[in-house]
């Protein structure tokens, strides 16, 4: 094989692979003599078929493989010849004019991993923001549990509901003079004023008693989740069976009881982990920006586009998706145009750090074992269909780029940890809104930064966060300003054709949603999946 390199400019790389007509006759003829043994052909002993008739039969698919397998085996060869790192999967092509007899002439196009000095870890200096959790603030949070978890005793059967009664009524629901799906049901709840059901629905009912009758008209809004009934007026029979005042809800042993708890120190306990769980989040997130900036500020080095341009992609698709739920749709993207060059920096600044990341790591030792892979694997997994899972799980085995981008974060969040482990650390107490603030500052300060170039050493102390830019930061998420580590070097193949399978489908609203339960205490549940299937209409006209 001949090697030609027809570009070197800075990260980019481009070579000719020169592969001879006879190397690929001779793996032609090694794959006949493997193959023919075990051919059978009328008129022939099993195995006995002539090389020259498998030729005939089988060499057209014999030369694809052929080919497809020397140019996976020069491309390795090429990576190891030059000791490149690619940053991302080489564009692979095969020469248009190639047909079987001649040199086939590859073409190579990549971007290879910048080289990176990965700096010192000892010694750097962090403060950490700590809010502790009073006494105050878990008896708040209780307070809003038990308002979530409001209960109702029996009226007199001569009161006119109001606002925060509780009705307790049936309804069947007509389009048309047509009952529709899930507009029918017996002994539902309705607080009025709750603004659970559909606009007009709660008012009408104001002013009703126990044993009433009523025939009232709505209209369901144009934006409704089920499109059959969307801006239709639908007419509701309705017999309301009991109006119901609320109770004061006693903070104790009984109301934690209530909720499935031994008592109200069990219930104070959890809610205070749960908190303690929240802050301890909010200072991870704002220390981490003070080490990525840190970084940051030490570290200036080219980094491949093609990298730059997969970031940018998802912070943009990110931010599209946001605009969409902006009540001015049409102004927040033309401000988000105005500002792509400031995003695409905040792309590069992430780039830079993942590679520096995962320099540091990789000096330093850190990996993802195959258990913590395995895991992560199979909890990706379970965005998918049941029946797409084991298809998805051979997918990332099968492909190294998509096996990276699955280890990044886990691989940055133990690189990070490292890091702490090495820092000088002093503590300094705050309230939850300050610290909350000093992560809004960090993040705006990030796209401040992200426009300058790094300096090449970095300063002795983080300044003090800066007054925010009038500019929208780019991202809301807590752990926004996190770069994603580099991939270790995979080993370059050609891209196949491959796709991962489709994730699961949100699971379909019912033509219309019951009124809103009791809200559930303030316990972190496990996140459960929707069932891909659609779930049984039983209550009508919930507001959307």
């Amino acid at each position: 094989m001949q090697i030609t390199e027809t570009t070197n400019e800075g990260l980019k790389r481009a070579y000719a692979l020169t592969i001879p007509a006879s190397d690929i006759e001779k793996k032609i003829d090694a794959e006949i003599k493997k193959v023919a043994p075990q051919m059978n052909m009328p008129g022939f002993r099993p195995g006995k078929v002539p090389a020259n008739l498998v030729r005939k039969m089988h060499g057209e698919q014999l030369h694809a493989q052929v080919i497809n397998d020397t140019i996976r085996d020069s491309v390795d060869a090429l990576m190891k010849d030059k000791e490149l790192r690619p940053a991302m999967q080489p564009a692979i092509e095969l020469g248009q004019d190639y047909e079987q007899g001649k040199d086939a002439v590859v073409t190579v196009n990549l971007e290879v991993l910048p080289e990176v000095e990965a700096p010192e870890v000892e010694g750097m200096k962090l403060e950490r923001l700590t809010v502790p959790v009073e006494d105050s603030a878990v008896d708040e949070t209780i307070g809003r549990i038990a308002e979530g978890n409001k209960s109702y005793k029996d009226a007199a059967k001569t009161r006119k509901a109001k606002d925060g009664d509780q009705l307790i009524i049936d309804f069947v629901g007509r389009v048309d003079g047509v009952e529709f799906e899930g507009g029918k049901a017996e002994d539902t709840p309705l607080v009025i004023g709750s603004g659970t059901f559909i606009p007009g629905f709660e008012d009408q009912l104001t002013g009703a008693k126990t044993g009433d009758e009523k025939t009232i008209t709505v209209t369901f809004p144009a934006d409704y989740q089920a499109k059959d009934l969307a801006g239709k007026e639908a007419e509701f029979d309705i017999t309301v069976k009991a109006v119901k005042v609320e109770t004061e809800s006693k903070i104790d042993d009984d109301f934690a009881k209530g909720l499935g708890l031994e008592g109200i120190d069990k219930l104070k306990e959890l809610v205070r982990g749960q908190l303690e769980q929240e802050t301890a989040g909010l200072t991870r997130t704002q220390m981490k920006r003070q080490l990525l900036d840190t970084l940051a500020a030490g570290h200036d080095f080219p980094v491949p586009e093609g990298m730059v341009d997969a970031e940018f992609q998802q912070i943009w698709a990110q931010l599209m998706q946001e605009a969409q739920g902006e009540e001015d749709t049409e102004a927040a993207l033309k401000q988000i145009e105005e500002e792509k060059d400031d995003y695409r920096s905040i792309a590069e600044r992430r780039v830079r750090l993942g590679l520096l990341l995962s320099e540091i790591g990789q000096k330093n030792g850190v990996e993802i074992s195959g258990q913590e892979m395995n895991m992560l694997m199979q909890q990706a997994a379970q965005q998918y269909r049941e029946e797409d899972r084991e298809r998805f799980l051979q997918y990332v085995q099968q492909d190294p780029m998509a096996a990276a981008q699955l280890r990044a974060p886990l691989y940055e969040d133990k690189v990070v940890d490292f890091l702490f482990e090495k820092a000088e650390i002093t503590d300094r107490e705050v309230t939850r809104e300050e610290l909350e603030a000093a992560i809004e500052a960090d993040a705006e300060e990030e796209a401040s930064k992200a426009k300058k170039p790094a300096a090449k050493k970095a300063p002795a102390k983080k300044a003090a966060a800066k007054k925010a830019p009038a500019k929208k930061a780019p991202a809301k998420k807590a752990d926004d300003a996190e770069a994603k580590p580099a991939a270790k070097k995979a080993p370059a193949k050609k891209p196949a054709a491959k796709k991962a399978p489709a994730k699961k489908p949100a699971a379909k609203t019912a033509a219309a949603k019951p009124a809103a339960a009791k809200k559930a205490p303030a316990k972190k549940a496990p996140a459960k999946k929707a069932p891909a299937k659609k779930a049984p209409a039983k209550k009508p006209a919930a507001k959307k």
